[in-house]
């Protein structure tokens, strides 16, 4: 059965050195942090944390919005506390329910290889969702890109909170 879901792939970025420099007890300590923040935001928000993926996590939601309002706000957060730089992918379309807990598609594989796109700091989105957020976030067009398994290009969009972007002096894409 397919279903409309949106997904965000959350990373702590520079994690590995940060464990070959710090050692396994302060490598825990980060994800213990991580994984509270992020419990916390996805409860406050409403979205629900679909896999832990070791200094990761696949978040899905309902609604996009919601979504994309989660996602920025741990960006925020993790820039704010001085924690590792997290970056993050949303993409969102239908998908096929298996199990009745799992989900599989395209909008997960988008929104996965998304995250791997972004820089640190960087919360990175398919057009079509950056045409979704919510007051008081910003979509920034950050180009065309080949995305590894998929056989076009993808209009990719930056995310960012209306006051980091009045800062860069950078356009958003209108809202519809």
């Amino acid at each position: 059965m397919r279903v409309p879901r949106a997904f965000a792939f959350v990373d702590l970025s520079g994690f590995t050195q940060f464990t070959d420099l710090h050692g396994d007890a302060e490598a825990v300590a980060v994800l213990t942090q991580f994984r509270s923040v992020l419990r916390a935001t996805a409860s406050d928000i409403g979205v629900r944390i679909a896999k832990w993926l070791g200094d990761g996590a696949m978040l899905v939601s309902v609604d996009t919005t919601t979504l994309v309002e989660a996602t920025v706000s741990l960006a925020d957060h993790f820039v704010d506390v001085g924690l590792l730089p997290l970056r993050a992918g949303v993409a969102a379309g239908d998908v096929i329910l298996f199990e009745g807990d799992d989900y599989t598609g395209g909008a997960i594989n988008l929104a996965a290889r998304l995250c791997d796109l972004a820089q640190p700091l960087e919360v990175l989105a398919t057009v079509d969702v950056g045409e979704q957020v919510p007051e008081g976030i910003a979509a920034i067009a950050a180009g065309r890109h080949m995305i590894p398994g998929l056989a076009v290009p993808v209009d990719v969009v930056r995310l960012v909170h209306a006051s980091r972007f009045e800062v860069t002096g950078e356009v958003p894409l209108p809202r519809n």
